[in-house]
């Protein structure tokens, strides 16, 4: 999947998770935005989410969040970083900081658990699997 499909597939994600006005930014010169959307919380609050992707196979370290960080100031009221890797230890202590913007974090293995839950480009197939004991029809 290229950048800019991930993005879109970020985008459809959020909007299946309920935000609202979801659009990408993500294109060159994007300032290290991908996309923004409002989060709804009960129709009572509402929250400008700024997101980043990432299309990583090893992990997302701190001097990433630490950017999409310095990114998103002024952008919006949180921050999500989605990657289809793992974050580094370090990075979600950075994502987590006291005193900082905060930022919430999907890493691939949740990423794959939202797209299944959503039924989101997946099929789900129950296999069943019969397996004869021939011991026991020996003893007929």
């Amino acid at each position: 999947m290229d950048p800019s499909a991930f993005e879109r597939l970020a985008k459809r994600l959020l909007r299946e998770l309920g935000f609202v006005h979801v659009e990408v930014t993500g294109r060159s010169g994007d300032g290290g935005i991908d996309g923004k959307g409002l989060a709804r919380i009960h129709d009572v609050l509402t929250f400008h989410v700024v997101f980043q992707c990432k299309r990583y196979q090893s992990s997302v370290t701190p001097s990433a969040i630490r950017d999409f960080r310095g990114a998103m100031v002024g952008r919006g009221d949180k921050g999500l970083f989605i990657t289809t890797g793992t974050f580094t230890r370090e990075a979600i202590k950075e994502a987590t900081r006291d005193g900082a913007p905060p930022i919430d974090l999907i890493d691939g293995n949740q990423l794959a658990d939202k797209l299944k839950a959503l039924g989101l480009g997946v099929r789900i197939e129950t296999i069943e699997r019969v397996i004869i004991d021939e011991a026991w029809f020996q003893t007929i």
